[in-house]
């Protein structure tokens, strides 16, 4: 569906696979590539954050107000953001390992929380007018052509797959997204591993918050809104279970880029921002009942869900 989009694309609108276009799809990957390096961990560990949009305001806010009304230089104001966002991840984790609240109604709550406190602070402002090494991490290009949020975005990515195939934090999220039950067995420490995942993921939502706030050279607390919807798909695109067990970064990458060009086609269709939340949900349904499709043999796998959605017997 997806690569059929972009053929279309590229048939109707001469301008889709331009080289300017597609570093303008690129610098726009950047953020979701920063977030979906930390989602692939958290939702192979059968693990889920709906808070990371408001992870990413309430960070960029403070640090804006920081650099702003404080006066603090602008690489520790980034270093702030980044720190906001661990701990937003830590309190995300502790709700869930201690509290023992599920955490899709753990990270829902502070999701709540976060975006209220955003709220809170910028008081209804949009804070503006960035120094020049902030803006230059968000729209600064290598060589005049390579946006450096998109560098940044590929190294994230690049440090998931090395943490996701080469470290016990990579190893350990799929024993626990496979079995808990057999990980704890084992001997691994399911609620510190939980604990690193989130923040982990907190700290690129903080990332990202500085991206998004370079890149506009502005913030408000309501920004990020539709950015967990589109992290979230893009790791199921990617072939990442959302039930837990198995997920890969390099797929995460590829389902990012996808997903990024199917909304750069509809906003060159001049669809407005509501069809492209339509499109994320719509494939996020498609591609978790394929992969449920696939675990299902006794009902007929694959052909058993084309049959269904036929109308025929299951």
């Amino acid at each position: 569906m997806i690569v059929g989009l972009c053929l279309v694309m590229a048939f109707a609108d001469t301008r889709f696979f331009r080289l300017q276009n597609l570093m303008i799809i690129l610098q726009d990957t950047s953020i979701f590539m920063v977030l979906a390096m930390g989602m692939t961990l958290v939702i192979t560990g059968r693990g889920i954050d709906l808070s990371i949009g408001s992870i990413a305001a309430l960070s960029a806010v403070i640090m804006a107000m920081l650099i702003k009304d404080a006066g603090l230089n602008v690489f520790l104001g980034m270093a702030v953001a980044i720190l906001v966002g661990i701990t937003c991840g830590l309190v995300n984790a502790l709700v869930i390992t201690k509290l023992r609240v599920p955490d899709l109604i753990a990270t829902l709550s502070t999701d709540l929380v976060f975006r209220g406190l955003a709220l809170v602070l910028a008081a209804g402002v949009v804070l503006s007018r960035f120094p020049d090494p902030l803006t230059w991490v968000g729209r600064g290009r290598i060589f005049e052509l390579i946006p450096i949020a998109a560098v940044i975005g590929v190294i994230a990515i690049a440090a998931g797959f090395v943490l996701y195939r080469y470290t016990p934090l990579g190893r350990y999220a799929v024993a626990i997204g496979g079995n808990t039950e057999a990980a704890v067995l084992t001997g691994i420490d399911v609620h510190r591993h939980k604990i690193y995942q989130y923040m982990l993921l907190g700290g690129l939502a903080g990332l990202a918050g500085i991206l998004l706030t370079g890149r506009l050279n502005a913030i408000q607390a309501t920004a990020g809104m539709g950015l967990t919807l589109h992290t979230i798909a893009a790791v199921v695109v990617g072939g990442t279970s959302l039930f837990g067990g198995r997920g890969s970064m390099m797929g995460t990458l590829v389902g990012v880029l996808l997903l990024s060009m199917v909304v750069n086609a509809l906003v060159m269709l001049r669809l407005d921002f509501f069809w492209q939340q339509v499109a994320a949900g719509l494939i996020i349904i498609t591609s978790v009942a394929f992969y449920a499709a696939l675990q299902d043999p006794g009902r007929g796998g694959l052909s058993g869900l084309l049959r269904r959605v036929r109308g025929g017997r299951p």
